[in-house]
């Protein structure tokens, strides 16, 4: 594998436990998520930089097998583009559903 496609793996990774690390001593509720501002600019930050990640590894190798890579970088623009459309629900459902399988599959790429 490519070294700059590795090390944005490594990227992705990162701040996938970035996320995970701010629910180590509590519990993930959505409500929780939604009242405080700075967990929220932490994730969506986070989103923003597995996107841009994403966005170099298929501009590197259009070829490269990741699931979902376009919904990635396009929730990075998102965030970016339309920060002011941004649904609390869209992120907690990312959070809560998409980022553990993107987590195995990176894990899983990098071990190749």
């Amino acid at each position: 594998m490519d070294d700059d496609i590795k090390t944005w793996l490594y990227d992705i990774l990162q701040s996938i436990d970035e996320i995970d690390s701010y629910y180590d001593s509590r519990s993930r509720i959505f409500e929780e998520y939604v009242s405080d501002i700075k967990t929220k600019r932490a994730i969506e930050r986070n989103l923003e930089i597995i996107g841009e990640a994403a966005n170099r590894i298929i501009k590197k190798d259009k070829n490269f097998q990741l699931d979902n890579i376009e919904k990635i970088i396009g929730t990075r623009n998102r965030i970016i583009h339309g920060y002011d459309k941004i649904s609390d629900n869209l992120i907690w459902s990312i959070v809560i559903n998409n980022l553990p399988k993107l987590k195995d599959e990176v894990i899983a790429l990098l071990e190749e």
